[in-house]
């Protein structure tokens, strides 16, 4: 049950679940040690993806064959949205606050504001039911817990571990405000994500999409698209995309200060929940919060589905192929991959016969 709330706090779930793994067997030490196998060898591969990508965008023939790719992209993510959605709304407020944050954004409202009243309208009318319902509830969270505690390394060796770890992120922060440039805000930007975003790395979109694309313009939703897509297809978190942006802001070291800041507060938050989440796993507050503001990234999802498919289909080839890939990955379970190379070779073929 660790990946069950390995969800209660912000972060990528299977990042935060293989901080959990490691803290609980070495402590602040092996956490890292964790985390770093885990998303090192995707990020190198995202910053090799990310250079090519660039140097290749001058070619004439390569932007007419990455449009296909940006159609493939709005189906996948409009399963990944149905999929969210299906999980995420249990009820008429849940569908509620999954609406007013899309009308939000819609009218481009701040996302991260929009993110904290999910948070607060979750605490205050998702509460868990009272009466018998809730002591069925807190038999089954006690029974989970027995079956999988969360570790308890109180001490002064654990807390000063995890000290030293939120002092070293807190000194890039300070970096990343001192050289300032787009390189610094940009780093403080995905340091904000980070902090605040909840779920997978598909919830996480829109508010990448909110800081790097309407807010900054540090890429456009074309390139937007295909980083979604090369994110897709490397191994590890999706939130690589950070590595993505970072490279055409700053290069290889934009790429990993992006990273790093992505992947930083999820990694802390982990190691402060893995101490206190004993504490709070029952309060009922807290698990509307969670319930809230996952109903509100299925509207932020929608929005960013709508915008996808905005740029990317432009016409009936599009359409047809956005559709195939939906159908691909949603009924016939088909990997991204699978997906991904398969539409591009469909794209290619129609390309070269004038149908799209």
């Amino acid at each position: 049950m660790a990946w069950l709330w390995s969800s209660f706090y912000p972060g990528p779930i299977m990042v935060n679940f293989t901080t959990y793994v490691g803290y609980r067997l070495r402590g602040t030490p092996g956490a890292l040690m964790a985390t770093l196998g885990f998303v090192t060898p995707s990020i190198i591969l995202i910053i090799a993806l990310s250079a090519a990508y660039f140097a290749a965008g001058s070619l004439p023939w390569v932007k007419p064959l990455f449009v296909g790719l940006e159609v493939l992209v709005v189906g996948v993510v409009l399963n990944v949205t149905l999929d969210f959605g299906q999980r995420a709304l249990k009820g008429r407020i849940h569908a509620l606050i999954a609406l007013a944050a899309f009308i939000a954004l819609t009218f481009k409202f701040n996302a991260v504001w929009i993110v904290l009243m999910a948070l607060a309208a979750g605490a205050l009318f998702l509460r868990p039911p009272t009466g018998g319902q809730q002591e069925k509830q807190r038999q089954a969270s006690r029974a989970a817990a027995a079956a999988d505690p969360a570790p308890s390394r109180a001490g002064w060796s654990g807390w000063a571990g995890i000290g030293i770890a939120t002092a070293v992120v807190l000194a890039v922060v300070v970096l990343a405000w001192a050289i300032w440039g787009e390189v610094g805000r940009m780093t403080l930007a995905f340091f904000k994500i980070g902090t605040i975003a909840f779920g997978n790395g598909m919830t996480i979109l829109p508010l990448v999409q909110a800081e790097a694309v309407d807010a900054s313009h540090w890429i456009g939703m074309h390139q937007f698209a295909d980083g979604i897509a090369l994110s897709q297809i490397t191994p590890g978190p999706f939130l690589n995309i950070a590595g993505f942006i970072g490279y055409k802001v700053g290069g290889v070291w934009g790429a990993l200060l992006a990273s790093f800041a992505m992947f930083a507060p999820s990694f802390i938050w982990t190691l402060f929940f893995s101490e206190i989440y004993g504490y709070i796993r029952n309060v009922g507050a807290v698990k509307g919060a969670l319930a809230g503001v996952l109903a509100g990234f299925v509207g932020l999802l929608a929005v960013v589905v709508l915008q996808l498919g905005a740029v990317g289909i432009t016409g009936p080839a599009a359409m047809s192929l956005a559709a195939a890939a939906f159908i691909a990955v949603r009924f016939f379970k088909l990997d991204i991959l699978w997906v991904f190379g398969g539409g591009l070779l469909i794209w290619a073929g129609l390309l070269a016969a004038g149908l799209a």
